[in-house]
């Protein structure tokens, strides 16, 4: 896009840890077959997670949007809103549920970033192509940026890992001074932080 100065994909103001950059985007909602709006301000009070993919109508994206359809019942337990997003417009995005099988049981909804300037601000626009890469962002109640992914177009994500580290998030938020260690899930043991444990960290996990 010609207003942004840099190459390839680019980032802005997206950071772990600090305030998730604004939107309000036009969005096409699959249990309506209707057109809406969704800003982040609409969020606050709720966990997100904001799931942009690169294109409607292409290859890796409605198994992922798929995974996430067959989860819904665990993201809705957790209080968890998710927004897919891409580049597409809403009729776009209207077209590919009703046509592709994988996304029969779609009921997310779908923001529309056509013109690129959302993805930009969140880092993960191509400016040659005007295309997404695959970047998930896990926003708190604050509206504060909590986890951040992106992998190579080619690979799809997952979300069993995606409902972990939203698990990990919630459980810290509820108990702070509290760290989660790899691979911890609900029930696991967790860790306090402190330099009395440095060097024995194992102790503290067995």
């Amino acid at each position: 896009m010609s207003e942004h100065e840099c190459s390839g994909v680019c980032s802005e103001t997206v950071r772990i840890d600090a305030a998730a950059p604004s939107f309000d985007l036009p969005t096409y909602d699959p249990v309506k077959d209707d057109e809406t709006r969704v800003s982040l301000d609409s969020l606050k009070g709720k966990w997100s997670v904001l799931f942009y993919y690169p294109a409607d109508f292409t290859f890796v994206c409605p198994t992922e949007l798929k995974d996430l359809a067959d989860a819904k019942e665990t993201f809705d337990e957790l209080g968890v809103e998710v927004l897919a997003a891409s580049t597409d417009t809403v009729f776009t995005h209207r077209a590919w549920v009703k046509q592709e099988g994988l996304l029969k049981n779609f009921k997310y909804k779908m923001l529309a970033d056509h013109t690129g300037e959302v993805a930009y601000a969140y880092g993960i626009l191509d400016t040659d192509t005007g295309i997404a890469a695959r970047g998930s962002f896990i926003i708190d109640p604050q509206g504060i940026v909590r986890g951040i992914e992106v992998t190579s177009g080619p690979l799809g994500r997952n979300s069993t890992e995606l409902l972990r580290k939203i698990e990990a998030l919630q459980f810290m938020a509820e108990n702070p001074g509290t760290a989660c260690p790899a691979r911890w899930t609900p029930g696991a043991k967790t860790l306090k932080p402190s330099i009395k444990i440095a060097g024995e960290v194992e102790a503290q996990l067995n």
